[in-house]
C-alpha cells in the first residue's frame, strides 16, 4: 500500500501537463465530460467507479445497443471479450489514447483512493465475475485490481481466449510479490512504448 501511494503521488505529479492536455483535447473534441466511470470490482466484491478519460462518443452505450442488435459478427465478439476491436463509437482523440493506454491516467486516483493497485488482477465487471471466474470469484475478490497486470504486459486486448485471462490473474493472485509487480510496471513501459495489442 505504501508503494502504490508513492508511485500514484510521484505520476500524477509528473504527468499533470500531460493530464490537462489530454483533458483539454477530451473535452474540445465534442463537449462531453472529461472523464468516465465504469462500475468495477474490488476487493470483497464491492463495486467502485474506475475512472478513464472519456474515449468514446457522449451516446457510446445507445451506440452499442444498436451495433450488437444489427451486427451478429460485433456481438459475438462483444459476448466473447467484452471488447470491440474496430469500435465505431472511440473517438478520434480516443483511439490515441486507448493505443497508448493514456486513457488510464486517472487510475491514479482510484490507487490513491485505496480502490485499485499499480499492479494487479485485471478490473472486471459482476458479468464476467458470474460468468467466467466462477470458482476463482472468491480468489479474484480476495485482492485488488491493478491499473496493469499479467495481461498489461502480455497480449493486452489481443487475447481472445477469456480462460487465459482468468489463468493469468489466478497465477497473478496466487504468486504476487514485490520485485513481480516491479518487473510488471517495467515491461508495461515497453507494452505502451510499443503500442501493441491495445485498443
Amino acid at each position: 500500500r505504501y508503494f502504490d501511494v508513492a508511485f500514484a503521488l510521484t505520476a500524477i505529479v509528473f504527468t499533470l501537463p500531460l493530464t490537462l492536455l489530454i483533458a483539454a483535447c477530451v473535452k474540445l473534441g465534442d463537449g462531453g465530460p472529461i472523464f468516465y466511470g465504469h462500475p468495477r470490482i474490488t476487493s470483497t466484491g464491492k463495486v467502485f467507479k474506475c475512472l478513464k478519460f472519456r474515449t468514446m462518443h457522449v451516446n457510446a452505450e445507445q451506440k452499442l445497443a444498436q451495433i450488437l442488435e444489427r451486427d451478429p459478427e460485433a456481438r459475438a465478439e462483444w459476448e466473447r471479450t467484452f471488447k470491440l476491436k474496430n469500435d465505431p463509437r472511440v473517438t478520434r482523440v480516443g483511439r490515441f489514447l486507448r493505443s497508448t493506454s493514456l486513457d488510464e491516467l486517472p487510475q491514479f486516483l482510484n490507487v490513491l483512493k485505496g480502490e485499485m493497485s499499480v499492479v494487479g488482477a485485471r478490473p472486471i465487471v459482476y458479468e464476467e465475475l458470474d460468468n467466467y471466474y466462477k470458482e476463482n470469484a472468491g480468489l479474484y475478490c480476495s485482492t485488488k485490481p491493478g491499473m496493469t497486470g499479467l495481461w498489461q504486459v502480455g497480449k493486452r486486448s489481443d487475447t481472445t481466449d477469456y480462460a487465459e485471462r482468468v489463468k493469468l490473474d489466478r497465477w497473478y493472485v496466487l504468486n504476487n510479490s514485490f520485485w513481480l509487480d516491479l518487473k510488471i510496471i517495467v515491461k508495461t513501459l515497453v507494452a505502451m512504448i510499443n503500442r501493441k495489442g491495445a485498443y
